[in-house]
């Protein structure tokens, strides 16, 4: 998968996503919370998916008291979520808004990082449904939905934690490169545009897990830092597809 950038020429219009319905998983996290907030800001529709329905309503709230278009909760528990579930999640957005126009998977489980040989089955198998499992049955059900849009994305997020023990956490990053892959190949063409985003280091929840006494943390960007370019993976402007975008600084690459 080729690795791009934001367009240096890029601006953000205040009313970028106007009228646009966006669902964001994992609504309530470092990169879920900061991009359903900004979309909101941009004129979307935001669709906030998560487990806690307390921590959701805070979103809620926030881009509400921001002067954004009044956003929708939909609480959902990735991990014991059956396909049911995503089928009426889909019925429900029908019956709502009659399409959807962006999809950001920013819901993640890190897991337990651990030597291969000392793996827990039971965590392996949280983590492949969270970052795998889910993003897969969510996109499947919410095609036809996106396909009634004339212009819509999906974005996953995906990651290259350097060195060993990542366990399942990497080898669900690794699906989901592959899932992002297969399905910009085959809506290449259409109005749906399929992209990765590999946001490197950034100060979120999960990442002061992975390296909670990593020098330099205080130090990294936050979610928000990155709205630019997650604004514009949603926007009209995007015409690149099958790609995963990094932040602008970073060595673009094609990995063979």
């Amino acid at each position: 998968m080729k690795t791009t950038t934001l367009p240096a020429d890029f601006q953000p219009k205040p009313d970028l996503l106007k009228d646009k319905v966006i669902l964001v998983t994992g609504a309530t996290g470092g990169f879920g919370r900061a991009m359903s907030r900004r979309y909101a800001d941009s004129g979307a529709t935001v669709i906030l998916l998560g487990k806690n329905i307390r921590r959701l309503e805070e979103v809620y709230d926030a881009i509400e008291e921001a002067g954004g278009p009044q956003p929708a909760i939909y609480p959902m528990d990735l991990e014991g979520a059956t396909e049911k579930d995503y089928y009426d999640l889909a019925q429900n957005i029908d019956k709502e808004f009659g399409r959807l126009d962006g999809l950001l998977h920013a819901a993640a489980q890190l897991g337990a990082p651990t030597p291969f040989e000392h793996s827990d089955t039971e965590t392996w198998y949280k983590v492949m449904q969270i970052n795998l499992n889910a993003p897969y049955l969510l996109t499947k059900h919410l095609i036809g939905l996106l396909r009634k849009s004339p212009h819509a994305s999906v974005v996953f997020m995906t990651d290259d934690k350097p060195g060993t023990y990542w366990d399942a956490y990497m080898v669900s990053k690794g699906g989901i490169d592959q899932l992002t892959r297969l399905m910009a190949r085959e809506y290449e063409g259409s109005p749906l545009f399929v992209n990765a985003v590999n946001p490197g280091m950034s100060r979120t929840g999960l990442h002061l897990r992975a390296f909670p006494a990593r020098d330099g943390n205080d130090r990294l960007p936050m979610p928000e830092d990155h709205a630019d370019l997650f604004l514009y993976l949603m926007s009209d402007d995007l015409n690149e597809q099958g790609r995963c975008f990094v932040p602008s600084g970073a060595e673009a690459r094609q990995d063979t």
